[in-house]
């Protein structure tokens, strides 16, 4: 059984409160589970704890406003609930590799030095392709990123899109090791303004690059603007299985970032989530007479 809505009501939840004290009760009690089931289905689905995802979430909204603003570093730990300056420099530090101080310092130095890092066209490991790759603009983006310091982004750069246009960026993976087992491609993605829809995709061919399994999140697609939430695809490994592909993909117009992407195996609890032709097709013809509008 998975709960994945009730996890991204949770996220949200965090998103709108990370400057405000955020406890497990509180939590849970927004999404209606008692405590100590929401904590074990918190660390099973996002892969952490709901304390370290909020203290890692923390740190890259402080990352972000060491960058953008001038606020001082003992107003920034603060805001964000550390108990002190020195407290939020060890973890900032723990993750950032600098002190704060330094980090705002030297990162900004870097993005004024005459590389402009959010317009790199490539992407380090990652494939860059789709039907309309020239309709979209692919890059890191060093400014909005949901931990770390960086997110990869799609944004399109056209305004006019025909049907089954789309960019994604992708990596493919060999199966060999899987085969058998039940494998989840997850992470976050933040979207903006999307006209068409957006979504993970995982895809299994066997060793002629025939496609075997399939899911593209067509059947619960991110559309809109909404911020960042966790999403996940679940497929098991079949035996003629070679190739594993991963990516997320933009339809149409809008702006999608992605980040900590995650591939591991799961228990048979968490179910597959593979495109089933009866789950998105109708059992009979729609409007025979073609009098319905």
């Amino acid at each position: 059984m998975t709960h994945i809505q009730e996890i991204q009501i949770a996220l949200d939840y965090i998103e709108m409160n990370l400057c405000e004290e955020i406890t497990l009760d509180e939590v849970s009690k927004v999404v209606g589970f008692s405590k100590f089931y929401f904590h074990r289905i918190f660390q099973r689905e996002v892969g952490i704890s709901l304390y370290d995802y909020i203290r890692k979430r923390r740190l890259a909204s402080a990352a972000s406003v060491l960058l953008n603003t001038n606020m001082s570093i003992l107003d920034i730990a603060l805001i964000y609930h550390f108990e002190s300056q020195e407290a939020f420099t060890r973890a900032f530090k723990s993750v950032y590799q600098l002190p704060p101080g330094r980090y705002r310092s030297a990162i900004k130095n870097l993005m004024i030095g005459g590389i402009n890092m959010n317009k790199q066209d490539k992407i380090k490991d990652w494939i860059i392709t789709g039907t309309a790759p020239e309709k979209y603009e692919v890059s890191i983006d060093h400014s909005i990123y949901h931990m770390g310091s960086k997110s990869a982004t799609i944004r399109s750069i056209e305004d006019e899109f025909s049907t089954g246009e789309f960019g994604t960026i992708m990596q493919q993976i060999s199966a060999k090791t899987f085969v058998g087992k039940r494998m989840r491609f997850s992470g976050f993605a933040k979207t903006q303004d999307v006209e068409g829809w957006c979504g993970l995709w995982m895809r299994i061919d066997n060793d002629l690059s025939v496609m075997l399994k399939l899911d593209n999140m067509q059947s619960r697609p991110i559309t809109g603007t909404t911020e960042w939430n966790y999403y996940s695809c679940v497929l098991d490994i079949p035996e003629n299985g070679a190739i594993i592909n991963i990516g997320v993909l933009l339809i149409g117009k809008g702006q999608v970032w992605f980040d900590n992407a995650d591939f591991q195996e799961v228990d048979h609890s968490i179910p597959t989530t593979e495109f089933v032709s009866e789950d998105v097709f109708p059992d009979h013809i729609l409007n025979p007479s073609f009098e319905e509008e």
